[in-house]
């Protein structure tokens, strides 16, 4: 063993026997007699172990007698010094107050201290993990005891933390690019103050999680969008504040979704390749999970967050191409399981409103960026992808998906200037024994298409639905056939629709109908002269590229027959949505959330004029449970409602590829049909009463 550890270990010994046992003195001569017989080892000591050689006549004095007073307390002892430590420690941290926040703010404005940015920026980590349970609280210097003070704290750090930060790393007051931060972390600046920037973003970030305030939340991230340009010199950070902002994007309400979807565009446009990958994915897989059941109150919101989609994809339209191509590629592979296995779980997965609303987005950007040569190309693929799914189960019941399906065609045709065969589609329709007969279950009510897929067998026997499904067969038929209405070869193209237009008007049984189809097919027929006329007196072949100019004044006059007529077949449609929409009191006030929200959002970009006072003016603070904003029990229980009602609409339960099928369905009637049934029965506990109240005359 080492001389010198067992002589060190002698005098560790000998001062808790001298601390405990009140012999001081001794352990001093030892110290004295070490200090003679090794020096070096003494030495040592000096500079490594100071707490041995500290003794003095204090302690010497203040050991006396100690055992002999103190000897029954002394088990206590320890518990009341915690205690007392922790007063103390409470009593010496420095309570946060709106006065020392804007003397730090005059002292960066005025001196452009570094020491009030830090102390600005530990009350906003306090502030931000406030009720949190941390190991470190215990630690802290400052505190922050009211909903006042971290309200200040808050406004001020996202108003003035952006400025604060470019002014010390010498960045433009506003802007930027991923290239100005690569080149600003090679230099000095970037070493001495990168911990501030990544304090104030992931302080940010921790607090975002905790809110639940809507407009808190909304103006957090409007004020952050300004600093986004510094989380390319994060990327941990980067990914996590990506994952936040789509859940806001995807679930949030009010001006929310639309403040969200500005702060990824944003971070997509100034940071670029490092994170627009990991976007495109994210919200693409945000829609998805918000898309899966549709009904009157969440159509617009759909709508809107496919706008979104395609909106971000303008930001670098080659990245976006290859990101299309994928998802379209994963929706053809799907369709082609249900075309060759043919087994129901197949066609569950392409007649669900996850794949049709997944079809109407890429259609919508296809038809946004058909100008772009790479997305032009994607036209094909999709259209055979529609068509395919139009025809998987050709039923009555799915009426709404086919009208659905040759919607979106038209919408690639128009948008591509290519021709795309939808009138067989709608004319089989037609042909159909369910539209041709007179309706057997009643007027039924109103039925809104667009929020259908499938529908059951008594609705289909309603004169609404059949009223319905005829007038939307009439109107994209009509779109389709007015696209080429100035084309040289509209005498071919229309042959057949006529044909079987005017077999309809003679086999079907309802006069309404056979009165539609015979408007629709004066209308072709004044088209049909029109262009015959034109047509007779020009010279050039069908092949010459001079075909292509043929009736090109009247086409952008929109004087044909069909032209006009589409256009009043347009204002029906809309006059009959809008009245549907009224009939829905929630269609409406969603609907005019993000019109309105949308709107104001542009005047964010005046920073001066965004006030925060409004969203922070709660006693809303991290870790109170509290306060969390409750939906009523009426909305949640309309929401029950209603996601059970597309859950209904969305199984795919009925197989057979005809619509000869006319023996009784086994399934359960709608709810609307069980809940006049149960009308005229008595229910359970009424029939109970009423035989008690029975048994109690015949005893009598």
């Amino acid at each position: 063993m080492d001389p010198a550890n067992d002589t060190e270990n002698n005098v560790r010994r000998s001062k808790k026997k001298s601390t405990s046992g009140g012999g001081v003195k001794e352990h001093k001569e030892q110290l004295q007699k070490l200090q003679q017989k090794d020096p070096e080892f003494f030495e040592f000591l000096k500079e490594h172990d100071k707490e041995l050689l500290q003794f003095g006549d204090d302690d010497i004095d203040d050991d006396v007698g100690t055992d002999m007073e103190d000897g029954d307390l002394h088990q206590d002892e320890e518990p009341v010094e915690h205690e007392i430590q922790e007063k103390e420690q409470k009593i010496s941290k420095k309570v946060i107050t709106t006065s020392m926040v804007d003397l730090w703010c005059k002292s960066i404005h005025e001196n452009g201290s570094l020491n009030a940015v830090r102390s600005l920026m530990k009350a906003f980590r306090i502030a931000c993990h406030y009720g949190d349970d941390g190991e470190n609280d215990s630690m802290a210097k400052l505190s922050v005891i009211s909903s006042t003070v971290f309200n200040k704290i808050m406004l001020t750090a996202l108003n003035e933390m952006d400025g604060i930060l470019r002014n010390l790393l010498k960045l433009p007051a506003s802007g930027g690019k991923n290239e100005t931060i690569k080149d600003l972390m090679t230099t000095k600046l970037w070493r001495n103050h990168n911990h501030i920037v990544k304090s104030y973003l992931g302080n940010a970030l921790h607090v975002l999680n905790q809110m639940t305030d809507t407009e808190m939340i909304s103006y957090t991230l409007r004020r952050l969008k300004y600093s986004s340009l510094f989380l390319a010199a994060f990327p941990s950070l980067l990914r996590r504040y990506i994952k936040v902002a789509l859940h806001f994007w995807g679930t949030g309400g009010g001006a929310l979704p639309v403040v969200s979807f500005l702060f990824i565009r944003d971070l997509c446009i100034r940071i670029g390749s490092g994170c627009l990958d990991e976007c495109f994915r994210g919200i693409y897989k945000a829609y998805v999970l918000n898309c899966h059941f549709v009904n009157a109150v969440k159509l617009k919101h759909i709508n809107f967050l496919g706008n979104c989609i395609i909106q971000l994809l303008s930001v670098d339209l080659p990245t976006a191409y290859q990101h299309a191509f994928t998802f379209i590629r994963q929706l053809a592979m799907i369709l082609r399981e249900a075309l060759s296995t043919k087994t129901k779980e197949a066609f569950r997965k392409v007649y669900e409103w996850k794949f049709i609303n997944c079809l109407e987005l890429w259609t919508g950007a296809v038809c946004a960026y058909s100008s772009d040569s790479d997305f032009k190309q994607l036209a094909y693929p999709l259209t055979q992808i529609i068509l395919g799914v139009a025809r998987l189960v050709p039923t009555a019941r799915y009426f709404p998906l086919r009208l659905r399906c040759v919607k979106m065609l038209n919408r690639i045709a128009v948008s591509t200037h290519s021709f795309v065969p939808v009138s067989m589609l709608l004319l089989d329709m037609l042909e159909m024994k369910e539209l041709n007969k007179p309706p057997t279950g009643g007027v039924g009510q109103a039925v809104d298409i667009r929020s259908l897929l499938k529908v059951s067998k008594l609705t289909l026997k309603t004169r609404a639905f059949q009223e319905a499904c005829v007038f939307y067969v009439v109107e994209e038929l009509a779109e389709h056939l007015a696209q080429w209405s100035y084309s040289v070869s509209f005498m071919e193209l229309s042959f057949i629709p006529l044909v079987r237009l005017r077999n309809f008007c003679k086999l079907t049984k309802v006069e309404r109908f056979r009165k539609e189809m015979r408007q629709l097919i004066r209308q072709i027929e004044a088209n049909l002269d029109f262009v015959n006329g034109k047509r007779i007196s020009v010279s050039f072949l069908p092949n010459d590229p001079a075909a292509a100019s043929f009736l090109e004044d009247e086409k952008k006059s929109a004087g044909s027959a069909l032209s006009k007529y589409v256009i009043t077949l347009r204002q029906r449609a809309e006059q009959k949505n809008s009245s549907l929409m009224e009939s829905s009191v929630l269609v409406g006030e969603e609907a005019s959330i993000f019109g309105k929200e949308i709107s104001e959002s542009d005047e964010e970009d005046d920073r001066k004029n965004e006030k925060g006072s409004a969203a922070f003016s709660s006693s809303w603070m991290p870790g109170n449970d509290l306060n969390e904003v409750k939906e009523p029990k009426e909305k949640k229980r309309k929401k029950r409602k209603q996601q059970k009602g597309a859950i209904d609409d969305d199984v795919v339960e009925d197989l057979v590829l005809s619509s000869e099928d006319d023996e009784p369905s086994s399934e359960s009637p709608p709810a609307r049909e069980k809940d006049n049934d149960t009308g005229k029965r008595a229910p359970p506990k009424q029939k109970r009463k009423q035989k008690h109240k029975a048994k109690r005359l015949k005893q009598k």
